[in-house]
């Protein structure tokens, strides 16, 4: 049997921010800045210009107000998400061309192929509940937010 990956085990609450910044560009930066914090990223230079490759072959804006960047790469050991909130919104070329309140960035080692499509379907799955997102968008700080998302799973 396959074991349950619970999105939680990946993130910190110090990985999770409310971004300051006002355009998309400046909003991956400062999510990539913070996700960099990870020992598990071993190339910050690295991992920050594949998550702009992989966001100019198409927009990781899911629709609903969600964002989802992420890479597998070798400068990733293992799988770390970081998670940012705007809940003003930014423009971000979605798929429903809404603005994006919520990012998802996830980066995980090239070696991980099964995994990283189970986390990033379970990610998304829970992101389908509105009610969650709705509590996302309202969480106080990024305790609370961590607590949600582990208390989602």
């Amino acid at each position: 049997m396959e074991k349950i990956i619970e999105i939680y085990e990946f993130m910190d609450p110090s990985r999770i921010i409310d971004i300051k910044s006002s355009t998309k560009d400046d909003a991956l930066t400062e999510l990539a800045e913070v996700i960099c914090t990870s020992d598990k990223i071993k190339n910050k230079e690295l991992f920050i210009k594949k998550i702009f490759e992989r966001e100019k072959l198409m927009s990781t804006g899911i629709g609903y107000g969600i964002a989802v960047p992420h890479i597998r790469d070798k400068s990733v050991e293992d799988f770390v998400i970081a998670f940012g909130r705007k809940k003003s919104g930014l423009d971000y070329d979605s798929i429903d061309n809404k603005p994006v309140k919520l990012v998802f960035m996830i980066g995980a080692s090239d070696k991980q192929d099964e995994d990283y499509i189970r986390v990033l379907s379970r990610l998304v799955l829970r992101l389908k509940s509105k009610e969650f997102v709705k509590q996302l968008l309202n969480a106080k700080d990024s305790n609370e937010i961590y607590d949600l998302i582990k208390k989602h799973n």
